[in-house]
C-alpha cells in the first residue's frame, strides 16, 4: 500500500529500505514528519505533486565526461526541478506561528528538511535557453542550429512547390486522379501513382500499396533536393548532441546537488505516501515515550479495518495496558475464533509500524513505548529438511527468545505451549514463562491451558486476560478483558454445532467434577463483570445528567440573583424620585395650610392623604421584594426536585421499582410549591383541564372546572399561574360558549374502545385521549379491547397506565368476556 501510494520510484525505493529503529529521536522525527504532512493534505490545496520524475540514472550518468542528456530527459529534468522548487517555495511560503512569546515554522520537521536543498538559476536558464515550454530543442539554441534549420524550411519549401506543379501537370494529362495529393514515404514526398501509369513520370519508386495497384514515386527532379534535405537532418542532430554535450558540460558541477535535490524530492514522495496510508486507515500519532510500556486505547489491525470496511462492519478496537512491574505479560485466554490471534497481531503490527516511522489507528490519547527488540512465535515453522517438527521449531524459537530476551523486549507468543502432550508442554511452557517474566520482558501470549492461568494469576508481573464470550447467544464478543482468565468455552461451542448430548456427558465425567467447575466459576465471573459493568455505566449516565441538570439550575439561580440585584436598584431609584415627589407634596401641604389657615378637619385630612401615599408605596415594595424572594426559593428546590427524579430512574433500573421515599423532597413541595389555597388556579396533573378553588378542606379541594363544581384529593391537582389559567380558558365569547359542558360529555362518552388493529404509536394516543376524558368526567372504570395477539400493544397500554397518578388499578377482563384481550381499568 506504501509503494501504491507513491507517486515516483525515488519514494518506492525508499519503502524498499524502511526499517525497524530503536532509536528515539530519529523515531519522533519520522512520525511527526507525517503528522505534519497529514495536516497539509486536510488545512492546504495548493501542495505541488505534478510531475514526480526519477533524474537520478541520467544525472548520474553525466558524470563521465564526453555523455549527454536526451531531449526528453532534458525536457523532464525542467519539470521535475520546478517541481522541487515549487516544493522549497511552498514551505518558505508558509506563515509562521506563534509559539512561547516567540515565532516558529508551522510545519517544522518538513523545513528543516529542506535546509540543505540547492538549485541554482544557472541551471534554469540553460535550460530554458535550449528547450521550449513544449519540450522541443529552440532554433536559436545555436547559431549553426538556427542557420541549419532555416535551410531546412527552405529546401522544403522549394521541394514542395515542385512537387504541387509536377502533380497539377500529371493531373491535367490524366496520369493521376484529381483527389489525389501528396504523400511521405521514408520521410521524402512521393506522389502516388497508378501502377500502370508509374513509367509515364521520370523517378525513383519508393513503395507502393499493399495490393501493388499504387506507386509512391519520387520524381528525378527533387531527388537532389531531398538528399540535401537529408544532409540537413543529420547536420541537425548532429549540432543537437554538441548543444546537449555543451550542456552538460556546464551543470556537471551541479550534478551532486541536483542529486541531493531528487534525493529530497523522494523523501517527501515517501512521507506524502505514509500520510496517505495513515489517512486510510485512520493512523495518528500517539504520546511517544522513551521506555517500554504500552498503554493503547481503541487500537485496531489496520489490515483487518480496511477489510471489514469493504463490507461495511466494524472492528471490535483493543484496549491493553502493559506499563509497570505488576502487568508486563499478558496472558491472553478465551475460546477458539474469539479473537486472541488478532490481539496478539495488532500489538506486533503496530508496534512494528510505529518503530519504523508509521502512525498507527488508535486513540490519541494512547501512549506508545520503545522496545529495542521484537521477538515473534506465530504459526508453524515445521522443517523436512532440518528435521523439526512444530513443536521442535517452537522450542527453538523458545531458546533464542530466553537467550536474547532483555527488559526491553516485547514478545509475542501464539497458542503458548501446544503441539506436544498437554501436561508436559504446559510445564515447559510455565517454565518458560517465568524465566521471561524474571528477565523483566515485556510480552502478549495466547494460550488454552489452565495451568498457565493459574500460574498468571499468582506471578508478579504476569497478568490473565480473557476474550470475552456472549453466553447466551453462543458467540464470541472479540473484546478483551484484563484482570481474569478466559473459558474455552469448548463445552458450550460444541454443543452449538450439535455434538450428541451423551458424548458431552461422557466427556464431563472423564474430565472431572473440578476442572468443569473452574471453568464454569470463570463463566461466571466474566457474565457479572459484564452486568455490573452495564450497570455502572448507566448510573454513570445518570449522575451525569444530574450534574448537568444542577449545574443549568445553578446557572438561572445566579441569573436570578443578578436580576433581583437589577431590580432593587432600579427600584431604590424609583422610590428615590417618590420620595422626592412625597417632599414636595408635604411642602405644598404645608403650605396650603398656613395660606388658608385650615381648619382642623381639612388638616387632618391632608395628613390622611400623605399616611395614604405613604402605605401604597410601602406595599408596592414589599410585594416587589416577596415576588422576587418567591421565585429565588423556587430556583433552589429545583435541583432537589431534579435529584429526585434521577433517584427515581436508577432505582428503577436496580430494584425494578418505580416508588423511592423521598419524603424530604415530598414535603418541600408542598410547602413551597404546592400550598393551594381559596382562590387560586389549578388544573389536574397530567391534563390540560383548569379551574378556580372554591373551598378548602384538609386535603379535600373544590373545584370549578367550567360549569362543573367537583371535590378532588390535593395530590390530584397542580397550582398554575393565573396566566396560564388564561391561556387555557381563553377570553374570546366563542370560547365561553363552547366551555364545559360536562353533563352532555358524560352522556355521550362510551366506557369502552377498541384499538385493535392500530399501529403501536397510534394506538397509545387514543388511549391516552381516552383516559383523560374519563379522568375529566370522574368515571370509576373503563375497559380497553387491544386483543391478545404477542401480547406487545397489551404490555405498551399497560406501561402507559402505570404513569397515570388517578389510575388506581388494572387488570384482565373476567375468561368468559375476552380474558387478556381487555384491561379494566379503575379510578381512584
Amino acid at each position: 500500500m506504501l509503494k501504491g501510494g507513491c507517486l515516483s520510484n525515488l519514494g518506492q525505493r525508499r519503502v524498499d529500505k524502511i526499517r525497524f529503529s530503536t532509536k528515539y529521536s530519529f523515531i519522533e522525527t519520522l512520525v511527526n514528519q507525517v503528522d505534519e504532512f497529514k495536516q497539509i493534505m486536510l488545512m492546504e490545496d495548493d501542495f505541488p505533486l505534478s510531475h514526480f520524475i526519477d533524474l537520478t540514472p541520467a544525472l548520474k550518468k553525466i558524470k563521465v565526461i564526453g555523455t549527454y542528456l536526451l531531449p526528453e530527459e532534458l525536457f523532464d529534468l525542467k519539470r521535475s526541478l520546478e517541481t522541487i522548487r515549487a516544493i522549497l517555495n511552498f514551505f518558505k511560503t508558509r506563515p509562521a506561528r506563534p509559539a512561547g512569546g516567540k515565532e516558529e515554522d508551522k510545519y517544522p520537521y518538513l523545513q528543516k528538511l529542506a535546509e540543505n536543498v540547492k538549485l541554482f538559476p544557472f541551471v534554469f536558464e540553460r535550460i530554458d535557453s535550449i528547450i521550449t515550454k513544449q519540450g522541443k530543442i529552440k532554433d536559436n539554441a545555436s547559431p549553426e542550429l538556427n542557420t541549419i534549420r532555416s535551410d531546412i524550411r527552405n529546401k522544403e519549401g522549394a521541394v514542395s512547390k515542385r512537387l504541387h506543379s509536377i502533380l497539377r501537370e500529371a493531373q491535367k494529362s490524366g496520369i493521376v486522379g484529381q483527389d489525389v495529393t501528396l504523400s511521405i514515404r521514408d520521410g521524402r514526398a512521393t506522389i502516388p501513382v497508378d501502377a500502370s501509369h508509374k513509367r509515364k513520370i521520370k523517378g525513383l519508386i519508393l513503395d507502393e500499396s499493399a495490393t501493388g495497384k499504387t506507386a509512391y514515386i519520387e520524381p528525378t527532379e527533387i531527388v537532389e533536393l531531398n538528399n540535401d534535405i537529408k544532409e540537413l537532418y543529420y547536420a541537425e542532430r548532429r549540432e543537437i548532441v554538441k548543444i546537449l554535450t555543451q550542456f552538460a558540460n556546464d551543470i556537471r558541477p551541479y550534478v551532486d546537488d541536483l542529486l541531493f535535490a531528487y534525493d529530497y524530492m523522494g523523501t517527501i514522495d515517501f512521507i506524502r505516501s505514509k500520510a496517505l496510508l495513515a489517512n486510510k486507515i485512520n493512523g495518528i500519532k500517539p504520546i511517544f515515550s522513551d521506555r517500554p510500556m504500552l498503554e493503547w486505547k481503541k487500537a485496531v489491525h489496520p489490515l483487518l479495518y480496511l477489510s471489514f470496511k469493504e463490507e461495511s462492519r466494524i472492528v471490535v478496537p483493543l484496549d491493553i495496558k502493559l506499563n509497570n512491574d505488576n502487568q508486563r505479560i499478558l496472558l491472553i485466554s478465551g475460546p477458539n475464533a474469539g479473537g486472541k490471534s488478532v490481539c496478539l497481531q495488532t500489538v506486533g503490527l503496530l508496534q512494528y509500524m510505529f518503530q519504523c516511522g508509521l502512525l498507527v489507528p488508535m486513540n490519541e490519547n494512547s501512549e506508545i513505548g520503545l522496545f529495542q527488540n521484537l521477538f515473534i512465535n506465530i504459526g508453524d515453522d515445521q522443517s523436512i529438511e532440518n528435521d523439526l517438527s512444530t513443536y521442535s521449531s517452537h522450542l527453538l524459537n523458545m531458546k533464542n527468545f530466553i537467550k536474547s530476551a532483555n527488559n526491553k523486549t516485547l514478545i509475542l507468543i501464539d497458542e503458548f505451549g501446544s503441539g506436544t502432550e498437554p501436561m508436559l508442554g504446559g510445564a515447559i511452557a510455565e517454565a518458560i514463562l517465568d524465566s521471561l517474566n524474571q528477565k523483566k520482558s515485556f510480552g502478549v501470549i495466547t494460550t488454552h491451558y489452565t495451568s498457565l492461568k493459574h500460574f498468571a494469576s499468582s506471578a508478579r508481573g504476569i497478568e490473565n486476560g480473557a476474550m470475552l464470550f456472549d453466553t447466551a447467544k453462543i458467540q464470541a464478543l472479540f473484546k478483551l478483558s484484563i484482570g481474569e482468565p478466559g473459558s474455552s468455552f469448548a463445552f458450550e461451542i460444541a454443543r452449538k454445532i450439535g455434538l450428541p448430548e451423551d458424548i458431552l456427558q461422557n466427556a464431563t465425567q472423564k474430565i472431572g467434577k473440578d476442572h468443569i467447575d473452574f471453568d464454569k466459576n470463570l463463566k461466571d465471573i466474566i457474565r457479572d463483570k459484564r452486568y455490573w459493568e452495564t450497570k455502572r455505566e448507566n448510573i454513570r449516565r445518570s449522575e451525569k445528567k444530574l450534574e448537568e441538570q444542577i449545574a443549568k439550575y445553578t446557572s438561572e439561580l445566579e441569573i436570578v440573583d443578578k436580576s433581583r440585584k437589577e431590580i432593587l436598584k432600579k427600584t431604590k431609584e424609583e422610590a428615590e424620585l417618590l420620595l422626592a415627589d412625597v417632599n414636595k407634596r408635604i411642602e405644598n401641604t404645608i403650605r396650603e395650610i398656613k395660606e388658608s389657615k385650615a381648619e382642623k378637619e381639612q388638616t387632618k385630612n391632608a395628613r390622611k392623604s400623605l399616611a395614604d401615599f405613604k402605605d401604597n408605596l410601602n406595599k408596592i415594595g414589599s410585594e416587589e421584594e416577596a415576588r422576587i424572594q418567591r421565585k429565588i426559593e423556587k430556583l433552589k428546590i429545583l435541583p432537589v426536585l431534579s435529584a429526585d427524579r434521577h433517584v427515581r430512574q436508577v432505582g428503577r433500573e436496580k430494584h425494578g421499582k418505580r416508588k423511592t421515599s423521598i419524603e424530604e423532597v415530598t414535603q418541600i413541595k408542598k410547602a413551597d410549591l404546592s400550598l393551594i389555597e381559596k382562590g387560586d388556579k389549578v388544573k389536574l396533573f397530567g391534563q390540560d383541564s383548569v379551574g378556580e378553588v372554591l373551598d378548602v378542606n384538609g386535603k379535600s379541594i373544590m373545584v370549578a372546572f367550567g360549569n362543573m363544581i367537583t371535590t378532588i384529593d390535593e395530590k390530584k391537582l397542580e397550582k398554575i399561574s393565573e396566566k396560564q389559567y388564561k391561556q387555557n380558558t381563553g377570553s374570546s365569547s366563542s370560547k365561553k360558549a363552547s366551555s364545559w359542558d360536562f353533563g352532555e360529555r358524560r352522556l355521550k362518552f362510551k366506557p369502552e374502545i377498541d384499538v385493535r388493529g392500530k399501529r403501536a404509536e397510534e394506538a397509545l394516543q387514543v388511549v391516552n385521549d381516552f383516559i383523560d376524558e374519563a379522568i375529566v368526567i370522574s368515571m370509576g372504570t373503563v375497559k380497553i379491547l387491544h386483543g391478545k395477539g404477542d401480547g406487545i400493544l397489551r404490555q405498551l397500554i399497560r406501561q402507559y397506565l402505570e404513569t397515570v397518578d388517578v389510575v388506581r388499578s388494572f387488570h384482565d377482563e373476567s375468561v368468559q368476556f375476552g380474558g387478556s384481550g381487555i384491561t379494566i381499568v379503575e379510578f381512584e
